[in-house]
Order: structure tokens, then sequence, then C-alpha cells
């Protein structure tokens, strides 16, 4: 009988494991845009020298949800204060399962009175749907997939100016110098005689906004904003660069989805299908568990702690009040060893056995859900989640889950990169030998601008 839901196919195999271990799925896509415009080291350093115009309306699920009861739905399921929350404003919506380990995460827009939009990868919209459609709200949803799933035109385009002239752009895109808009606020501008709403955002740690509006008027708005950024050295963003962003801004943007195990968690696997994200991602790395769980990650590990607030009754509150505070692990960023670097690429060209595990530039991950074993003295003390390349610091860097005793800035480690046995059965995985990899735990975010600046006080 061919499987209908998660919960179908986790009957087929001995453990979730074993299921997201050998997906055929490769890393998260980001369709349709270019692989680079130019290239993706003049790319990365525009951020931080120039400005970036990132175009983002192909690779997040939107869902938008609106009515009466549209607040308190988000508020049930969000660890987020929810207080003085106002038309006109977004957050980043971070929702847990009922043992206070996170789902998913999105930005949450309040776009209109009762009516909302969240946006980013599937886990997060996959949840909020589900209690809508399961509990009785007085809201409806409305869902507008990913390019990668629904082959079709999207309902808004969406674009990021970015970088430390990104102020010159806008005001001369806008014809008018642009409105102080408070962090994570929203305006409206008119860009190419059509209205654009912009969210004050800071992605890389530089000056910059979110700039949405219908899709039929993208390719215009775009074209405007083009022709402005040519004399203050803007880049367009391709699709092999844009995911490099969150290395230097210090997000994770791939946790495992809290919800393989559980009987509270048992409706909610029926309801996905087969074909979602949560049951066709890829783990990859080499940590390796048995056990689903030990993937499972809590604000404090994704450095939401400061987000999570008892002002409110919401799934999983209960089990956070007893851990929130009492940090195990910390995010950080980890340096890896050029000469070790080095040597992995010089394993291509030895002919005497297996290679190493190629590493992509200028993001190295190869599944959906990369997490690879950090080690002290041969023990694991954390794990490294998100890897790439970052022209700005000449370093290949990760994002990484520490233990907090590991976790200060100067301790040295290793990360194990490739898999076990050669490699799981992944297309994205050539046969290959693990190989320890030095590096040295950072700030996180590494970015200076970006800790300093890029949330408010």
């Amino acid at each position: 009988m061919t499987a209908k839901s998660l919960e179908d196919l986790l009957q087929t195999v001995a453990s979730p494991v074993e299921l997201l271990r050998n997906s055929q799925i490769g890393p998260y896509a980001f369709p349709v845009v270019r692989s680079e415009f130019t290239n993706w080291r003049d790319e990365q350093r525009s951020w931080r020298e120039t400005c970036a115009l990132f175009d983002q309306s192909h690779h997040m699920t939107d869902l938008y949800v609106e009515g009466p009861d549209a607040l308190q739905l988000f508020c049930d399921l969000g660890v987020n204060t929810f207080r003085n929350f106002r038309v006109n404003q977004a957050k980043q919506f971070v929702a847990c399962n009922r043992d206070g380990y996170v789902i998913g995460d999105a930005i949450l827009f309040y776009l209109d009175e009762n009516r909302f939009n969240l946006v980013g990868r599937p886990p997060a919209a996959n949840w909020v749907q589900y209690n809508l459609e399961s509990r009785k709200y007085n809201a409806v949803a409305e869902r507008d997939e990913r390019s990668a799933v629904n082959q079709g035109r999207r309902k808004v385009f969406r674009y990021q100016v970015q970088g430390p002239r990104a102020v010159h752009v806008m005001e001369k895109v806008t014809q008018k110098a642009v409105p102080d808009i408070r962090f994570f606020h929203m305006d409206a501008f008119k860009i190419a005689g059509h209205d654009v709403r912009a969210l004050r955002h800071g992605m890389v740690g530089q000056p910059g906004w979110e700039l949405f509006g219908p899709w039929e008027r993208g390719e215009e708005v775009k074209a405007a904003i083009v022709e402005a950024g040519v004399e203050f050295g803007m880049r367009q963003v391709g699709a092999r660069t844009y995911p490099t962003s969150c290395l230097e801004s210090g997000w994770i943007p791939s946790p495992l989805p809290a919800i393989y195990t559980g009987a509270s968690m048992k409706g909610y696997r029926q309801w996905l299908t087969a074909q979602s994200y949560e049951a066709t991602a890829s783990l990859g790395g080499s940590f390796q568990s048995q056990d689903i769980t030990s993937y499972y990650l809590s604000p404090d590990d994704l450095g939401y702690g400061p987000m999570v607030k008892f002002d409110h009754d919401f799934i999983g509150r209960e089990a956070l009040e007893g851990i929130v505070g009492k940090q195990r692990r910390k995010k950080v960023t980890l340096v890896w060893d050029g000469d070790d670097m080095a040597r992995v690429f010089r394993t291509m060209s030895d002919k005497s056995g297996d290679i190493a595990k190629y590493i992509d530039l200028p993001l190295a991950n190869y599944a959906s859900l990369p997490y690879d074993q950090v080690l002290v003295n041969g023990q694991t003390v954390g794990l490294s989640t998100y890897t790439g390349y970052t022209y700005n610091e000449r370093a290949m860097i990760s994002l990484a889950v520490m233990d907090v005793g590991y976790s200060e800035p100067g301790t040295e480690v290793t990360v194990v990169w490739g898999e076990e046995r050669r490699g799981t059965s992944k297309p994205t995985v050539e046969r290959h030998k693990q190989v320890a990899i030095h590096a040295t735990v950072a700030p996180c975010p590494i970015s200076e601008v970006a800790r300093v600046a890029y949330r408010p006080k």
C-alpha cells in the first residue's frame, strides 16, 4: 500500500533516522534565481562593502491567515510575546512541541487588522495550518507554495536591499528621503510607480529593507532597483550565494523539526503527507544517532531563549519553564582550519584511495538537515549544523550548537567531516572517507556589525 502520510512512512522503517538519512532529496532548493549574476565572491562582498539585492520571491512558503482568531492562533503556538504586536510590525515566530523543542521558525508579518503572513521554510507554516484546521479557530488560511513546489507564479514578489549603501539606493529609487522605520516595522514606498511595502530589516547586520508587493509588478520594481543601484556598486545576489548570508548573521535555517516522536504529535504526522518537507527532507553529516530526539534543538540551543516569554499560554510552555535560562548548549561560530581545508581538497588528486567528502563552495551543505559531530578529546561536545565559506571573513565557517563548557571564543575543537561507512545512499554523497578538521570557536554572529547592530538593544 502506498504511504499517504508521514506517519505511514514511519511505519515502514526502523526509525525516523533511517527514513531521513536515506532520503533522496539533497540540500534545500533555491529555485528560479540565477546561480550567479557575477561571481559569488564579489556577491558576498557586496553586502559588507556596497549593496546587495536579494531575490527571495521563490524559496519560501507563504501562509496567509485571516480572521478574528488569527492572532490567538499564533499566540497559542508561538513562544514569543504578542502583547504589543501591532499592524505594520513583524517578528521572528518560533513554535515548539510540548517538550519544548523547536518545530520551526519563520517571519510573521502583521499585514492588517486580523490578517497575517507567515514566511519561511515549510515546517512552521505546516504546524500553524494543521492547528488552524484541527482546532476551532474563527480564521481561514491561504497557502502560497514556494516555486519548487507550485511550479507557477507567486502571490507576491519579495526582494531585499542590504548593505552600507542601501540607503542611497532606496532614496534614489523612491526619489525621496527614506523614512526612519524602526527595526522589524513596516512602511510603504512607491517604486516605478507601484505601491511597495517595506520591512526594516538587517539580515547581514547592515542597513536594509525587505520589499514586497503584487507579483505582476515584481519585474518592473526589480528593474528600477537594479538601475538605481548601478552608481552605488550594488550587485544582484544569485542562488549560489544567497544561502551563505546566514553564516555571517548567525541564523541556523535548518533545525530538524521536533515532530517525529510522541503520541501527542501522532495526529500531526498523520496530517502531513508522504510528500511533505518533513517526510522527504534529508538528514546528513557525521553525527549519527538512532534516537531522532538527539537531533532536536531547544530555543536556547538556537539562540532564541530571549524570545521566550511566559506572558501567555502556548504549546511547550510548561516544558520551557523548566529549561529556559538553564542553558546546556550555546550557539557559536566555528572557524575551520585552512590547512586542514587544503588537505581535504588535496585528496581529490590522490589516486590511492577514497577522497574526503567534497566541500562545495561557497555552501557546503549536501543534505536538507546538516548535522556534523564536534569533538574534544574524542568526546562529542557539539553539533555543527550549517557550513560554508565567507569571502568577507576569508574562512570556511559553520554554525554550531556547543556544550556551554566548550563555547568560549578561542576554544579548539575538531569537526568530523563526512558520513559513516563511506557515505549514505543520498545521491549528493559520493563514496568518501571521513576526515577530522580542526576548528576554533568564534562569536555568533561572526560579523562584528551583525553582533552589534543586527537586533535593537
